[in-house]
């Protein structure tokens, strides 16, 4: 049986201490028909000759300068799918070391049916090796995307049956070909951050589902390359799921993010100023204020808030 072609993504910057963990652990992977490609987005640490010299077999594709999360992956899954010809390719971080088994058990549930465009399955914490990071994501009346399922949990077994999720994280995703042709990639407009949520609400739009199955299991050692709360990931935090939420919902549900988005920054802002967290302060309000002028100049914010719209 000629079982699908995948080739695997590691998308890293300046993280070449990193990597011996992933590209490792996925090379160990019992799948017969993959191979390892680590994008290099723009390093100067030397990332591309240490690959090269420690994993031959693993190409390495480099970029000269750094295009983001969703620039570098783009050019991965462009040469994966378009010039490669593969039938999936699996997306994940550089900071993460996964089961041997990811690769098998991944595929198994993309070939259940063509309309599974994403694949995920456990994250637990590196750190932590029975304690789950994420299982999917829930839905949220106020948010849309909801928050990580099994967060902080000891994995008893309570998440063991394969189903649709309405998100998920991408620190790993199996992506199906036929999604990709479909709808694309990333959105280069999330440069950092919600740049999944935003694939993967544009997927589920077309008709795509999202999948977990509790047998493809990976450890994360969260938030290694940006910083857990920097002052960088929470400008975007702050900035880029105000803007999906703007591209595919409603303008009734805008107006009841907005408020409860303004009310989250305020009450942010408060604690860190009183933290002397001065950074932070402005990061919030900037990527608030960019996503504002975003939805502006495409005409999708409300600018009559506190007027009921027919």
């Amino acid at each position: 049986m000629n079982l699908p072609k995948v080739i695997v993504l590691i998308l890293s910057y300046n993280g070449k201490h990193l990597l011996y963990d992933s590209i490792t652990s996925y090379l160990n992977n019992d799948y017969p028909n993959f191979e390892v490609i680590v994008i290099d987005n723009g390093s100067t640490d030397g990332t591309k000759e240490w690959v090269e010299k420690n994993f031959p077999n693993v190409f390495v594709l480099r970029t000269e300068k750094n295009l983001g999360y969703s620039g570098g992956f783009n050019l991965g899954l462009e040469y994966a799918f378009n010039k490669k010809n593969v039938d999936f390719v699996l997306i994940t971080n550089n900071d993460v070391k996964a089961d041997s088994n990811v690769i098998k058990e991944l595929v198994k549930v993309a070939l259940m049916d063509e309309m599974i465009g994403f694949v995920t399955g456990k994250v637990y914490f590196f750190d932590k090796p029975n304690i789950l990071q994420t299982v999917g994501k829930k839905f949220d009346p106020i948010l849309w995307n909801g928050g990580h399922i099994g967060n902080l949990e000891e994995d008893l077994g309570q998440y063991d049956e394969v189903c649709e999720r309405y998100f998920a994280d991408d620190i790993f995703t199996l992506v199906s070909k036929k999604l990709y042709f479909k709808i694309g990639g990333y959105d280069p407009t999330f440069q950092f951050q919600s740049e999944e949520y935003d694939w993967q609400a544009r997927a589920k739009k077309a008709g795509f589902k999202i999948m977990y199955t509790p047998f493809a299991k990976i450890w994360h050692k969260e938030s290694a390359t940006i910083g857990k709360a920097s002052a960088f990931k929470l400008y975007y935090d702050a900035r880029n799921p105000f803007i999906v939420i703007m591209k595919y919902r409603s303008k009734e549900f805008i107006k009841k993010y907005f408020f409860n988005h303004v009310s989250e920054i305020i009450i942010s802002t408060l604690v860190n100023l009183k933290r002397l967290n001065f950074s932070v302060v402005i990061a919030l309000w900037c990527g608030l204020f960019s996503a504002i002028i975003w939805g502006i100049k495409n005409k999708v914010f409300i600018l009559d808030l506190y007027n009921k719209r027919k």
